[in-house]
């Protein structure tokens, strides 16, 4: 497993265009996304990890007038979200160890993690939770998607293997109260999402 986990990288940089053109517009996750914007101030700061070709997630955020700085290790990806959104910030780094790309930024009002998070493993995974701290501001929201239970998971996407991996619900909840989040909703695999399994939370 640690070696597909080490492959991410280089399979979204590679099938970048490939991602982009799958990956749908529908917006399944607005529900989620408005829950996640109620919580925001007008014109708040968001920070996208791992936000991928901007659309549909960023480009929901931008339209309800957000600033929008989206990190993402996938150079075609990010030149996606430059055409796209030019008025915004879009950083080339990894979203488990981006400060030397954000010294200097404000703490952000809302974090979003959408299918990208559940692709580090799951000592990542609990490292993220310091990432998040550092970068939310008091009261900011945190929103991400993570798997169903504790484990790891093989997709394939163009016959290439896809890694997740994910951890216990209770390690979740124990991790965001030790970072000083309070989760705020949880559904298990929403059947009006998709199926996927969300948590939304913010920093006291």
């Amino acid at each position: 497993m640690s070696e597909e986990a080490g492959r991410i990288i280089d399979l979204y940089r590679r099938r970048a265009l490939d991602f982009d053109r799958e990956r749908g517009r529908s917006l399944f996750e607005k529900s989620w996304l408005d829950r996640f914007l109620a919580g925001l101030p007008p014109g708040g700061r968001v920070l996208d990890l791992g936000c991928g070709s901007g659309e549909p997630i960023a480009r929901y955020l931008i339209e309800h007038g957000l600033a929008v700085t989206g990190i993402d290790t996938s150079p075609a990806l990010l030149d996606l979200c430059r055409t796209r959104f030019p008025r915004h910030q879009w950083l080339l780094t990894d979203m488990r160890d981006p400060a030397d790309e954000l010294h200097g930024e404000a703490p952000f009002d809302g974090l979003v993690a959408w299918d990208s998070f559940f692709h580090l493993t799951a000592e990542d995974q609990r490292r993220m939770f310091a990432v998040f701290r550092r970068h939310a501001a008091p009261g900011a929201a945190l929103l991400f998607t993570s798997g169903p239970a504790a484990g790891e998971a093989i997709g394939v996407f163009h016959g290439e293997a896809l890694y997740h991996a994910s951890l216990d619900g209770d390690d979740y909840r124990a991790l965001l109260a030790a970072h000083g989040f309070a989760v705020i909703d949880h559904v298990v695999e929403d059947p009006d999402c998709g199926g996927h399994t969300v948590w939304l939370a913010k920093r006291g």
